[in-house]
């Protein structure tokens, strides 16, 4: 998780990532990793969720859950990422609802 939240940072590799079925290990890892693969995991995924394809692609494979636990109990740096992406994600309306339904909206607040 580590390379791929360095990677994410380029444009191309936004969508390479994606392509080549990355997001889905991502979330698993947000949801049920180590907690530095938690922090990392949430990184990469605060960096893909800049790409619009992107957001939507996060939002299906169930990863707005997972960030929303870790903006509430996780590591001072997964709940960092994890606001992050859940903000780049909430440029999306449908994940501003999936957000909120997920219960995302009191964790962020606190932060």
């Amino acid at each position: 998780a580590g390379a791929l939240w360095k990677l994410s940072v380029n444009d191309d590799n936004e969508v390479a990532i994606a392509d080549a079925g990355g997001i889905g290990p991502l979330v698993e890892l947000a949801r049920s990793g180590t907690c530095v693969a938690k922090e990392r995991a949430a990184g990469a995924l605060q960096n893909l969720a800049v790409n619009a394809d992107n957001k939507v692609a996060i939002a299906a494979a169930g990863g707005i859950g997972p960030l929303v636990e870790l903006a509430r109990s996780g590591t001072s740096v997964a709940k960092e990422n994890a606001a992050g992406a859940l903000w780049k994600l909430a440029l999306n309306a449908d994940n501003q609802v999936e957000i909120a339904a997920a219960g995302g909206i009191g964790p962020l607040v606190e932060l």
